[in-house]
């Protein structure tokens, strides 16, 4: 189902009176189609954050990118320098766990809105700062299948503050995949094994990959600890977890 035609747009996704920008993509074959959340880096809805969504479009699922740091900075969207970054993670430590959960929900609503959208369970997949919401997204009762990315502070911290977002692992409904860089030093190896451990405490249906040699941000071709051997087979393994999605609105 890879390269088939796809049509891209931006949108706007209402959530009370905020309206939050969105990249779209889509098949532009017979509908519906599965959907899947794309949710950004710090450095915002970005060009690797519209190709990655365009990527999955392509697989033959709906695909739509929020901008998750739409209530701080409308139209935000950086490149990878050291200040790049520094802005970027002064506007995640803005962000509230309450509130991207809203702005999630909101994202959802708005694709069961569409009728070429199928509605019996929607993907998430995020990176970086969007790989930790990704894991905070997997609770949302609509969310049966999660790729959470080199997510850091999932055991130690939650946006806004409050107990560490690996405290609502037990609030999980569907399948999570998470992967790391044996190497990033943001996300020690005992973090990992810590979310593991809960993963499989709280028997939720999970997959852990860890990548030798690699570093943080490995999946983003954009950034110099891309790593094509790494990103490659993690990207198979989306696209196996994805496949549940079809499954489940086949069933």
């Amino acid at each position: 189902m890879a390269d088939i035609q796809i049509r891209t747009s931006n949108i706007k996704v209402t959530n009370g009176d905020l309206q939050i920008d969105a990249y779209y993509a889509e098949p532009t074959g017979p509908a519906p189609f599965p959907a899947v959340i794309v949710l950004q880096e710090i450095f915002g809805v970005n060009e690797h954050i519209r190709d990655v969504t365009e990527r999955i479009a392509k697989e033959g699922y709906t695909a739509i990118a929020p901008a998750i740091f739409q209530r701080i900075a409308p139209g935000f969207e950086t490149g990878y320098t050291p200040d790049d970054i520094q802005i970027g993670r002064d506007y995640a430590q803005q962000t509230k766990a309450s509130e991207l959960l809203s702005d999630i929900q909101a994202t959802i609503d708005y694709l069961k809105s569409l009728s070429q959208v199928k509605k019996d369970g929607f993907g998430c997949i995020g990176f970086c700062f969007g790989g930790h919401v990704a894991y905070l997204a997997a609770t949302l009762a609509d969310i049966k299948a999660t790729a959470s990315f080199y997510g850091a502070g999932i055991t130690t911290r939650t946006p806004g503050g409050g107990e560490p977002t690996i405290t609502r692992t037990k609030d999980i409904k569907g399948t999570l995949y998470a992967f790391f860089g044996i190497l990033d030093a943001s996300i020690p190896a005992e973090q990992v094994d810590q979310i593991e451990a809960e993963l499989t405490k709280h028997h939720i249906h999970h997959r852990v990959f860890r990548y030798d040699g690699v570093d943080h941000g490995f999946f983003c071709d954009r950034r110099g600890s891309y790593d094509a051997t790494a990103a490659e087979a993690a990207w198979t393994q989306v696209k196996q977890l994805f496949q549940l999605l079809v499954k489940t609105s086949s069933e």
